[in-house]
């Protein structure tokens, strides 16, 4: 892992979201997200090779329509139906505070996927430039 990558990753995604035109608070929403699956990623994939791969893409017709990105590891996988969802009154009293990450995501983003397996773990996010007008 190169030090400081997620924010590397942020200002990628900064830059993707501002070629999109999207609104200051939603290019917040996309890097905020990029940097919690990265840290995610280093914390949690015990990958042998300790890398995180990431993807960006802009799709759309004439005008950009979707930023696609991408965050993948070649970790021991885990199955995130068996992830459980942090609730504030639990985390204000426990001695670990953390766990947010996924359900940080899930809310800063438009769609979100996890495909996750021994050989690795995959989440693909998606914000759109237009909410409401997503593929069907």
């Amino acid at each position: 892992m190169v030090a400081d990558m997620e924010i590397a990753a942020s200002k990628t995604a900064t830059a993707m979201a501002e070629f999109m035109g999207l609104a200051a608070d939603k290019t917040d929403e996309v890097r905020m997200a990029v940097v919690e699956a990265c840290i995610n990623s280093f914390e949690h994939s015990h990958a042998d090779d300790s890398r995180v791969y990431l993807t960006f893409a802009v799709t759309g017709n004439e005008e950009p329509e979707k930023l696609l990105i991408t965050v993948r590891d070649t970790g021991r996988g885990f199955e995130p139906t068996e992830v459980a969802e942090p609730k504030i009154e639990e985390k204000l009293k426990a001695e670990r505070k953390r766990g947010w990450g996924l359900k940080i995501i899930r809310g800063l983003m438009d769609e979100v996927g996890i495909e996750s397996d021994a050989e690795g773990t995959t989440i693909t996010m998606v914000k759109y430039a237009r909410p409401g007008e997503e593929d069907d």
